[in-house]
C-alpha cells in the first residue's frame, strides 16, 4: 500500500473541495489470456455444457493445472457452438493469468470463466469469438474514477478461540472451567448447538468481497508508482497496475479478482478525483 493527496469532488463531504489524504492499495495486473470459449445451453438441470472452442496453441504451464493436448481445433469447436446458437443460452470466455509477466516465482496460471452479456447470443458469440488467444489488459474494462468490487482470500489466522474470533468478553478470572469461553453452548432442548453461539474454530482464509473500491490510477508502466527498492515483500511492479482506494482482502502476492461494481454507488456529478502527488517513498528507508 501506498497513499496519494488528491482533491474531494464528493458532493456534500465535509471535506469537499479540500486536499485529502488517501490510501491506495497497487495491484500488479498483468494481461490475462483468453484461452477457450465456451457456451451452456439450460434444460431442467439447469445450466450444461454445450460446447467449447480453446485457442490452437496452449501455454506449456497449462499443464500445471488441468490436462491439455498438443493441439486443439478452434474451428470445429466454433462450428460446432454456432450449429447450436438456438439452444444456447450463456457463452462464457475461459480466461488466464499470466504469472510469468509478474517475475515473482509463480508459475501455474488461474483458470476463471467471464460471462459475455448484452446483446443477442448470436452477437455474443461474434464478440468472444474475436477475443480467442488474445491478451485483455485491465485498461481494456477498467477507468479512473469507477467503482469495481474485489474478490480475494483473506489473510489466514488459524484455529482461533471465541475471544479473538467473534469478539466476544472474557469471563471473571474465578469462572468454573474457562475463562475464554462462552457461559454456555445452549439450554436442554433443543438438543443441539445453534449456529448463533460463538465457538473456537478456523479465522481467515475465506473468500471475501470488498464493494465499491474506486479505481483512483491505472498505468501500464510500473515504475512510475513502484518505491525506490520495491515493495515490501513483494518487490517491483513489471508490467500493468492498477491502484484502488483503500485496502483489498488477502496478503501480498495472493490472486485478487475484480469485476465491475455489482451495486454500484449512486452516480456522482463532479469528475474523480484527481492525484496531486502519489508517495513512491522507500518503505524500507534510503
Amino acid at each position: 500500500m501506498t497513499y496519494a493527496l488528491a482533491i474531494d469532488t464528493r458532493q456534500g463531504s465535509l471535506t469537499f473541495g479540500k486536499e485529502v489524504v488517501i490510501p491506495l492499495t497497487t495491484l500488479e495486473a498483468p494481461p490475462m489470456l483468453a484461452c477457450a470459449l465456451r457456451a451452456y445451453a439450460k434444460d431442467y438441470r439447469g445450466l450444461r455444457t454445450f460446447g467449447e472452442a480453446w485457442m490452437e496453441q496452449v501455454p506449456k504451464d497449462f499443464a500445471r493445472v488441468i490436462s491439455v493436448s498438443e493441439k486443439f481445433s478452434t474451428e470445429d469447436g466454433l462450428k460446432k457452438i454456432e450449429g447450436g446458437l438456438d439452444k444456447i443460452a450463456e457463452v462464457r470466455l475461459l480466461m488466464a493469468t499470466q504469472p510469468r509477466l509478474a517475475k515473482h516465482g509463480i508459475k501455474a496460471p488461474h483458470l476463471v470463466e467471464v460471462r459475455i452479456g448484452g446483446g443477442s447470443v448470436k452477437d455474443r458469440f461474434e464478440y468472444g469469438k474475436k477475443l480467442i488467444g488474445q491478451e485483455v489488459k485491465v485498461s481494456d474494462f477498467v477507468k479512473e474514477g469507477q467503482a469495481v468490487d474485489a474478490i480475494g482470500i483473506t489473510k489466514g489466522k488459524g484455529i482461533q478461540g471465541p475471544v479473538k474470533r467473534w469478539g466476544i468478553r472474557r469471563k471473571i478470572h474465578k469462572a468454573r472451567k474457562t475463562v475464554r469461553q462462552v457461559g454456555s453452548i445452549g439450554g436442554w432442548t433443543p438438543h443441539y448447538v445453534m449456529y448463533s453461539v460463538p465457538r473456537a474454530g478456523q479465522m481467515g482464509f475465506h473468500q471475501r468481497t470488498e464493494y465499491n473500491k474506486m479505481v483512483m490510477k491505472v498505468g501500464n508502466n510500473g515504475s512510475e508508482i513502484t518505491p525506490k527498492g520495491g515493495f515490501l515483500r513483494y518487490g517491483v511492479i513489471n508490467s500493468d497496475y492498477v491502484a484502488l482506494k483503500g485496502s483489498v482482502p488477502g496478503t501480498r502476492n495472493r490472486l485478487v479478482m475484480m469485476r465491475l461494481a455489482m451495486r454500484p454507488p449512486p452516480e456522482q456529478k463532479a469528475a474523480p478525483a484527481k492525484l496531486d502527488y502519489l508517495s513512491v517513498q522507500s518503505i524500507q528507508g534510503d
